[in-house]
């Protein structure tokens, strides 16, 4: 996916941006291939996959909830930001907290909030299950762990007015196996959105995830 059709893509999204965004996604871009030389971020480093299977892929959270509409978001398990740095760079509009459980990851992430000069972000060094409980709009989580175990980390964290979206990849299994938990928490998948990536037709998963 090259930059043109990066574009065309997410316009299909109904996602607004200004050159400033996408000049912002392209110093995003090379800072990660800069330090995943020295630290481990990502398998996939040539341009047109990263634009695919990452900064694309990250924004197709939009399929299932319009994020202007939305103040605070969790991304746990973020890695090298996806997709919660990508989200920041399209919706200022979102308060976000990006958890890794790899400091060398949260390193990272402070360096390209600092050169972007991104607000109302912040990059914690914890793990998902010990964060203090607080309410979030949106948690989502990608590539993180199998359904179940993500909603054993994330049952207390799921409020009323919370939106769970995990953005995952096959996923019926996942949820046939997940049931018992999430009748135990009183939650519910409200929408499940299945699509595949342009290009290399991978298929997708995005679930909306609330309490009764």
């Amino acid at each position: 996916m090259n930059n043109k059709e990066f574009i065309k893509e997410i316009e299909k999204l109904n996602i607004k941006y200004t050159p400033k965004m996408l000049e912002d996604l392209e110093k995003y871009y090379k800072m990660l291939i800069e330090w995943n030389e020295k630290i481990n971020l990502t398998r996939i480093t040539k341009k047109e996959d990263v634009y695919l299977k990452h900064f694309y892929d990250s924004l197709t959270i939009s399929k299932v909830v319009n994020l202007n509409n939305y103040s605070t978001l969790l991304d746990f398990g973020t890695g090298a930001g996806f997709p919660g740095l990508v989200l920041k760079i399209f919706y200022p509009n979102l308060k976000i907290t990006l958890v890794d459980s790899l400091n060398k990851r949260i390193n990272f992430l402070n360096e390209v909030i600092k050169e972007l000069d991104l607000k109302d972000i912040k990059a914690i060094h914890e793990r998902v299950e010990n964060l203090k409980v607080s309410h979030y709009d949106i948690i989502t989580t990608r590539a993180v762990a199998n359904l179940n175990k993500l909603l054993v980390y994330m049952a207390n964290l799921i409020d009323e007015d919370t939106l769970f979206i995990p953005l995952k990849s096959h996923v019926d299994d996942e949820i046939k196996e997940a049931d018992k938990t999430l009748k135990k928490n009183k939650l519910k998948i409200e929408r499940k959105e299945e699509f595949y990536l342009p290009k290399e037709e991978s298929l997708r998963n995005i679930l909306v995830i609330k309490k009764n």
